[in-house]
Parts: C-alpha cells; structure tokens; sequence
C-alpha cells in the first residue's frame, strides 16, 4: 500500500530523477513488481534464516489473483449489504501523497509554542527562515469587518469589525461563517447580520452555537471552515453553511484564493496572507500557542482535514459483534490489558474510509457510467451522480448493470473505472480465509477455517486483527480465530522505534551473519534516505556498533529476544545481550559435546525413562537431575500454555545451566570415569548414563522451538540414533515435544540434594576465604543436627564438588583437629575445614592487616564527618540516610577482617606450639 509506494517513488526519484507521474501508472506498477520481488524475497529469506517452519508451498501475497478474488468479493458484498457507499466527506489528507489516509494512520507532535518546522512539500522553504522552515504553534489574530449593507465593499477598513483568531490562517479562504454564542451580550446586535471577507468580498454570515462557542474564550468569535475543521464541518452541517474546499491535491492553494494567492503552496500563502493583512490594517497580534499536528504515519507530511469524495465502510454493526465476541469469552486478547484498547477504538469506531488515492494496490472494482453524449458535463465527483457509480466483480458486469440504469444502446455507454486503490488493510483484513481460497468452498477452507491462534505486534491491533475478526465475521459468520497474542515490539536499546529515518534498524541476518561497521554505513548509502538523515544515521551506527555486530547466528537472535518478551511490553533490543546468548549456545554445544564421551558406549532403548527409573540403580543425583528435568518440562509447558515466552526461555535455560551443566554434569564426572569391573560401579555408571542421555534428548527437544538449528544438530549426534523402533523420527522437529511425569518428580529428593548443595557451597567458600588453590583438596567436617543420613549418603557428591580429599559427617568432637576454620550454614549444619599445611598463617595476616587499615581510614573519616557539629542540621536527610548506610557497612567490613585476623592469629599460635 502507502508505504511500498512511498518507497520506490524515493528509490525512483533518487536513481532516475523521476516521480511516478513522469513514468505513467503502467511503469509505475511495473517498477513496484520489480521492488516486491527483490524485497519480498528478503523478507521471506530472513524468516527462513530465523528458523521459521511453515508450509512455504502455501505462501500468499495479497495482490495474488487468487487472494485479489476474494478482494472484489468482498467489495461487491459490503456494497449489496448496503454497509459500502461513496460519500464526499471530511478526512485526513496527506499532501506529499496525494492520498487520502485513514484516522489510525496518523501520528502526532504536541508543540508547547511557536515552533519552526521542515515541511518536505514545499520545495522552495520558507525565505524569511535560514533553514526554509514553517512558523507553528502560534495563534494569529485578524478583524473581519461588519457588513454596513453595501454591495460596493466600502465598511472594508471602517466601522465595526469582529476579531477572531486560528492557528491556520490559510483556512481563512474557506470560510463561510463567523460563530457567536447565542447569550453572549457583546454580539446580541450582530445576530442575522454579515462579515465581509478581505480578500474575496464574499459576505459571510454571523450565526449562533452555543455547542462550538466559548464565549469565555478569546474574543468570544470563531471562523468557520466547514470544509477544513474537523468542528467547523460538523458546525456547517448545523447550520447548512457552504463547504468551500481552498486547497489542490499537492497542498497548493486552488481558484479560491484568487490572482493573489492561487497556485501559492498552503505555507507560503499563510505568510503571505499574514502580510495583506497587515496592510489592510486587519491584523491583530500574533501570540504562541499550544497545539497538536497531525503528521502522515507513512510520508511525515503535516496532514490537512479536507473534504473529498471516498468510499466508506460502515462498521457500526461488525464492530458491535466483535467486542461481543471479546466480553463473552469466545475471543481472546493475550495479554488481557489490551482488550481495554480493543473496546475503546470499535465501542467509538467510525465509518472506514477504505479508498486511496494512489497507484499501486487493489484498484477498486467500481465504474462510473456516462453516456457519449455526457462525457464532460456529468462529473464523476459530483455527489448528484453518485448513482452513476456501478460497483460490480467485473468490467461485464458492470456494463449491464449500466445499461439497465441508463437505459440507453451498448455502443452510447461509456464506463471509466475508478482509479483509486483500496486501503492495504481491506485486502489484509481478508487474510485468514482469503489465503483458504474464500469465496470459493474449497477443501482448504473445510480443513483449516477458523484458524485457531492469531500471533502478531501490538501496534497493530487496530490496524490489522480488528479488521479481520470484523470482516471474518460479516463475510463468513465465524470468528477467524479464537485467540491473539500479541507480542511486544522490537527497539532499539534506547527504547526508540526502529525507524529507516533514524537510521536505528538491524536487519536479523546482520545479527545472525555478523557485519562490519563499513557494511552498516555502505546499507544506509544505497537506501532512500535524504543525505542529511544518513549522516545522522551514520553517526548513530558508529556509536552503537563501532566494530560492527558480531555473528551470533539464529539461535542466539531468537533465544535472546525470547528473554526480552515479557507479556505486552517493548523489547528494548541490546545486540550485546544476543551476544550472551550466542555465549549460552556455546555452552550448550561444547557440554553436550562433553558429555557424549561419556555416552558413547551407551546403547539407549525406546523406553529408556520407564526402565532406568524402574531399575533401581539410581544414586539421588540420578533421580534429582529427573526430578529437575520434569519440572523444567512443566514449567516450559505451563508457560507456553500461558503464552509467557521469556518465562519459558528463563525455565529452559536455568535447567540446562543449573542443574544440568553446573550440578549433574560434574557430580558424575567420578562415576563416568571409573570403568572397573564391580558389579555396584557398574550400575552406577549405567545408571548415571541413562540418565544424562535422557536428560540431553529431553532438554534439546524442550528447547527446540527456541533454538532449532543447534538442538537439531545435536540431537542427531545421540548414540543409538536410528535404533529406536517404529516411534523414532527422523527430525526432532517431528519428535513429540516433552511431557512431565508427575511420578518422577521427586520433593524429598530435591530437599536432600539441597541440603547437600548447600554443604558443597559452604566448601566452597570456605576454601575461597582461605585462599586455597584450586588442585589442593581439603578435609571437611560436617556437624549436623538433622540430616545426616542424607550427607552420609552424598559424601561422594560432596567430595567431588567441594573439592574435598575426605568428608567426615558428625565425628567424634576428639576426632576434629584445633586448626579448622568454620562456616555456620544454617543452626543445623556447620562446615569445617582443616587448614593445617593449607595455608601460610603469617602471610595471610599481613594481607589481612592490610585491608583492615583501608578500611578503617575511611571509616574513621565518615565517623569524624557524622560527629562534627552542625551535622545533623545543615546535611541534607538524603545525605545522611546514604552516609549511615555506609558506616554500618564499613563497620560489618571491619568487624569481620578483625574476625578472620583474629582466627589466624589463633591458627599462627597453635602452629608454632606444635613446632616447639
């Protein structure tokens, strides 16, 4: 629609110096084949790289013949239901289009007050502004002076005058009213009578509204411009007033604004009405004023309210059944805060404006029928001849529908077709049975209408899902789907929208690919934008991506911005956290990897779950890690259900990292690696394969629909691929997605496996005080009062992770030597480890002392400044609440250096005893 147009007239303007008028509609069209074929392409190749599975024979491009069908279908069905009809009525005008564009096609700009805008229409600018820019956000004040009754325009300049005010003074050519309040006593003697126009003599009546009039506000006057104000023109419909319509197409000022000002573009006019004005001593003032400008979505043009005749869909009853259809539960919005949005734009729809002024898109299926004899005194946008527009599925159809209106011999007739296209949203709105082959009852409408699931962004809620439940519904009287999910947007990490102005969007293949800088910088070269929006943009790549984007590859793009999809908000997009991402893809690859060492003598079997869990052969480790592995499956399946992705990625990626990598992975390095003949070990080590296996297959189908290409790869690469009977497919993409046994789930394991990972940490950081190397093991002593069968029956694990060289659970008191460190883990657990021989006593205070005294200067420092006089009254309550948080925290630093000293001290003392 607008914005493929908009498109290539930039691409043909910058190669070719040409608009689209200088190469004719053929050519035109032609060329916009060319672009879609180069570009659609790109679209579809980006979707392929990311991994999307869809039936690709099924691809559907909505000017397809088959999908331009059902187009004019719908058309004539709207039309013969009497919900379609042709009207002359105010709408958004877009100047640099020349197109008329519907109310949810427009953005706005608030302006606090007088404001210098670029306006890309007006070739020439502004002279009176160095750059060219137009003057807004000011409310110009003019008299029109009281009719005194002659015909020869002499009270011009003389006697009474009204004062009214507009921040568009151009509009001033078009009016034909002056609007009081009926109560308003400064103007009870002006009732009936007439203002004389300045420039064309007209005589333009004073009336009464109370509904449009503040008489409060400013001097209590408006002028009204039915054909150019949204309010004037429902006031003109009140009152009957004359629409005058003052501006051309391209937004040059027409006939009605005379030899003086005709053919001048909208901007230049207002400079320079404001300027015969003065002269004629009409001018009042001029002062800021706030203000909204509405700005075409697709061309940045500032957008004129103007009457032109267009053809409307009227929505009132479509509308009414689709918000039905969301208050009684049989449509979903996914997630539920936007169905508020959802009923606030149908509850208050208005009649659709469905036609375009432009070239490329479905050309309307209407044709205006004249006779010969008519041809240049019946015109097509005269709305007396509304009934001469014929709406019809062919060119022969509508030629006898004309010669049954008119009445008159075949070889009279004379039918021009409309050459207006229709809103890109009509043929879009269609989609969901259009693609099925609708009108026509087709096998693929029987099988696959309704659909079930509607996935797409936000922002176009309105524009596009709107459109489809209520033209699914009038067309085929079923909902097109029962659920939408609407997924967040993609921005930049600032929060930006991606713009092509900014310079702000990344193409996914330069993330999966990789791309330098001067790649990113030589894009910007070849695309449409002006010379001045490169460099900006240019400059914004040399900031954000000084050494280009590095190559993350698929998975990483789609795993990392599922990390960023919380339910309904933007996704502020950081290339870096891909890139973390691409690093967890690593991990993935080299631990399986790793871990299919340890697997490849392992023959799996169809029912590998069901038989290791009956075998009996399983170390709490094993029936953990199952244990885990079925939450994470429930967890992903739950989120999936609830449509909550990052929480599913989240799930997925902490039991693979966690508890599949961090724990069991290294808890089972020991077992994998002891291949003696004794039947106990054995068991072990079938036991603990059968479970890496299971959970490796298990957690790379989990996250296949997040990452499919390493997941695939990887799944291929399990010993006894192509062994396992009948169900074995030969994809995992075909493979059944995981489901969670309950009865594998196992609480009291986990809490064991707990209290044992938090004895391992307690390890751990106790050989991390004590700064002890890495290929040293240690003596822990495990005091517990509860618990202890499950150390005891972990010792192994414990050993292995806590770096140990022996574990003892509650030993004799006698048994535990005097050179020990502790660590309390909870007031049932204590970790002790012995030090003897570990650790140089003398080396280690002093390093101690050192940080002691750094951490007691400013201490002392912050003690001075809180106890000086005046303190409490002259430092800020911010201040001091950041200044006590600090003592308190210098004050635990210190207390536990002097704690660790101390301890060493003690250590030092017992050491040079047993020396003696």
């Amino acid at each position: 629609g607008i914005a493929t147009q908009s498109v290539v007239e930039k691409m043909i303007m910058k190669t070719q110096d040409q608009t689209r008028h200088d190469l004719g509609r053929e050519a035109f069209v032609e060329k916009v084949w060319e672009w879609k074929g180069e570009y659609g392409d790109k679209i579809t190749n980006q979707l392929r790289r990311l991994g999307s599975s869809v039936d690709w024979s099924r691809e559907r491009f909505t000017m397809d013949d088959m999908l331009s069908k059902a187009v004019i279908e719908a058309f004539n069905r709207f039309h013969e239901k009497g919900l379609l009809y042709r009207a002359n009525r105010l709408g958004n005008w877009s100047c640099a289009l020349k197109s008329a564009i519907s109310d949810i096609e427009v953005d706005y700009i608030d302006l606090e007050g007088r404001t210098f805008l670029e306006v890309k229409t007006h070739k020439k600018g502004n002279p009176k502004d160095p750059k060219g820019r137009y003057e807004f956000g000011i409310l110009t004040s003019f008299a029109y002076p009281v009719d005194n009754g002659n015909d020869d325009g002499s009270s011009l300049g003389e006697g009474e005058q009204l004062v009214v005010a507009t921040t568009r003074l151009e509009t001033m050519l078009g009016d034909t009213a002056v609007a009081v309040h009926p109560e308003d006593p400064r103007y009870t003697h002006l009732h009936g009578k007439f203002v004389v126009h300045p420039f064309s003599g007209r005589k333009i009546p004073i009336i009464t509204d109370a509904e449009l009039v503040d008489m409060t506000f400013g001097t209590g006057a408006v002028k009204i411009t039915p054909a150019h104000d949204p309010n004037d023109y429902e006031c003109g419909k009140r009152h009957n007033l004359e629409f005058i319509t003052v501006l051309n197409e391209d937004g040059s000022i027409n006939h009605h604004g005379g030899e003086e000002f005709e053919g001048m573009m909208r901007y230049d006019a207002r400079i320079a009405m404001e300027e015969a004005l003065e002269k004629k001593g009409l001018l009042k003032g001029k002062e800021p004023n706030k203000m909204r400008l509405g700005i075409c979505s697709r061309s940045g043009d500032i957008l004129e309210p103007m009457i032109t005749p267009q053809w409307y869909v009227n929505c009132d009853r479509m509308a009414k059944r689709s918000t039905d259809a969301v208050r009684n539960g049989e449509l979903k919005i996914v997630p539920a805060e936007h169905e508020k949005t959802w009923f606030q734009w149908l509850d208050n729809i208005r009649d659709w404006c469905v036609s375009r002024q432009l070239w490329w898109g479905h050309q309307i299926p209407a044709w205006f029928a004249t006779t010969k004899e008519e041809v240049g005194k019946v015109s097509k946008n005269d709305m007396e001849h509304n009934d001469r527009w014929i709406v019809a599925r062919s060119e022969e159809e509508a030629k006898e529908k004309a010669l049954k209106l008119l009445g008159c011999p075949e070889d009279q007739l004379v039918l021009e077709r409309d050459e207006d296209v229709l809103d890109t949203w009509f043929s879009s709105g269609l989609f969901p049975f259009s693609v099925m082959g609708w009108p026509d009852d087709t096998a693929d409408l029987k099988a696959f209408y309704p659909t079930s699931l509607l996935e797409t962004g936000l922002d176009i809620l309105f524009f596009w899902v709107a459109r489809m439940v209520m033209m699914g519904l009038e067309l085929t009287d079923t909902l097109p789907f029962h659920t939408v999910f609407l997924h967040a947007m993609v921005r930049d990490k600032e929060g930006r929208k991606m713009s092509k102005s900014i310079g702000n969007v990344i193409d996914p293949l330069e993330v999966i690919n990789g791309c330098t800088l001067e790649t990113l910088q030589s894009r910007l070269d070849s695309g449409n934008l002006p010379q001045k929006e490169i460099a900006r943009a240019k400059k914004n790549n040399q900031e954000e991506f000084p050494d280009g984007i590095p190559e993350c590859g698929s998975d990483a793009l789609r795993f990392g911005l599922l990390a960023y999809c919380s339910q309904g908000r933007d996704i502020n997009l950081d290339v870096k956290v891909v890139v973390g991402y691409r690093k967890f893809c690593n991990k993935l690859w080299n631990a399986t990897r790793f871990a299919l060492k340890y697997i490849e003598d392992f023959q799996p079997t169809p029912t590998l779950l069901d038989d290791l869990m009956a075998s009996g052969k399983m170390a709490i480790r094993d029936r953990f890690m199952i244990s885990r592995l079925m939450k994470g499956v429930e967890a992903v399946n739950e989120h999936f259900d609830a449509y909550k992705f990052g929480d599913a990625q989240q799930a997925s990626y902490h039991m693979w990292l966690d508890d599949l990598c961090d724990v069991y992975l290294e808890l089972i390095k020991p077992i994998m690696q002891d291949t003696s003949e004794e039947e106990h070990k054995q068991d072990a080590r079938w036991a603990a394969q059968a479970t890496l296996w299971v959970s490796i297959e298990v957690g790379l189908r989990l996250l296949h629909p997040m990452m499919p290409y390493v997941t695939e790869e990887l799944w291929q690469r399990l010993p006894g691929r192509g062994t396992l009977g009948e169900t074995e497919t030969p994809t995992i993409m075909l493979a059944k997605y995981p489901e969670c046994n309950d009865d594998y789930k196992n609480e009291e394991i986990e809490a064991a496996m707990g209290t044992t990972m938090d004895i391992i940490k307690a390890c751990r950081s106790l050989r991390a005080s004590y700064h002890i190397n890495n290929n040293t093991l240690t003596h822990f002593y495990i005091k517990m009062t509860s618990g202890e069968e499950v150390a005891k029956a972990q010792m192994d694990d414990i050993a292995t992770l806590g770096k140990a060289s022996k574990v003892d659970v509650n030993p004799p008191a006698e048994s535990i030597p005097e050179t020990v460190g502790a660590m309390v883990v909870n007031d049932a657990i204590t970790v002790l480890i012995d030090l003897k021989g570990m650790v140089d006593y003398k080396q280690e205070i002093q390093r101690l002392t050192k940080s002691l005294k750094k951490t007691s200067n400013p201490l002392q420092t912050l003690e001075r400044k809180m106890a000086a006089e005046g303190y409490e009254e002259k430092v800020p309550q911010d201040l001091k609440e950041q200044n006590a948080e600090k003592l308190v925290a210098y004050k635990k630093e210190v207390a536990e250096l002097e704690e660790t000293i101390a301890n060493f001290e003690r250590l030092l003392s017992l050491e040079e005893k047993e020396q003696q």
